[in-house]
């Protein structure tokens, strides 16, 4: 038990690395939270830093997940705590459990009053590195709905749908066979439906037409 506690402990910490929080302060001297949306997220650091430090903090919130999953979940050492009734193998479930842990940090960051980003730039870090092809089609999906309506909540929630369903279209359709198919869906739509669910305030805006479209001005507090 110590030895997955450890696992979740120490994913759930480098998730709650507060990059964008920390860049914007060592820049510019603020929080991001104070500008903008108010998200600590890739999106309003673009806001106040401008796109280059914006694709930064992507970059670096999605090592997180990868390096939950690569390396944190390498600290097991074989002795699960109790029956694995699921359908994974063991180390794949570890490796789940890690890249969760991240996720979970990055959105209720323990460094800044459980006040993180929304979760997604962490989790495609997770996917990238179990589901490779199928995330990069994810993030084509956001980039060009990213570029269509300028809404990058909007963008982030169709890449987060597109993942588990690329899956099931390349695996039940097109035949490709996906090594650990029946064991990685649910997992993918688990991370879709979290990252839905820190955008559910976006979604509302969405609806009622009054959703910020992406600006990579510099905003004002």
């Amino acid at each position: 038990m110590l030895n997955l506690l450890t696992i979740i402990i120490f994913s759930y910490l480098v998730g709650s690395i507060p990059t964008s929080i920390v860049l914007t302060k060592a820049i510019k001297g603020v929080d991001v939270r104070d500008y903008g949306s108010g998200n600590a997220g890739a999106t309003n650091a673009s806001r106040v830093l401008g796109k280059k430090f914006g694709l930064l903090v992507v970059i670096l919130d999605a090592l997180k997940g990868v390096f939950a999953v690569v390396v944190i979940a390498r600290l097991y050492l074989g002795d699960f705590p109790f029956h694995n009734a699921t359908p994974f193998d063991d180390f794949t479930l570890v490796q789940f459990i890690a890249g969760f842990a991240a996720v979970i940090g990055h959105i209720w960051t323990v460094f800044a009053g459980f006040k993180g980003g929304k979760g997604i730039a962490t989790g495609l870090g997770v996917l990238v590195s179990i589901v490779t092809v199928d995330m990069l089609v994810g993030i084509g999906v956001f980039l060009l709905v990213a570029s269509l309506s300028k809404y990058v909540s909007l963008a982030s929630i169709s890449a987060a749908i597109s993942v588990p369903l690329i899956m099931i279209v390349r695996e039940n359709i097109f035949g490709i066979d996906i090594p650990s198919y029946h064991n990685i869906l649910p997992f993918a739509i688990a991370l879709s439906l979290l990252v839905i669910y820190t955008h559910r305030a976006n979604i509302s805006r969405l609806l009622q037409g009054n959703e910020s479209k992406l600006s990579l001005s510099k905003n004002k507090k």
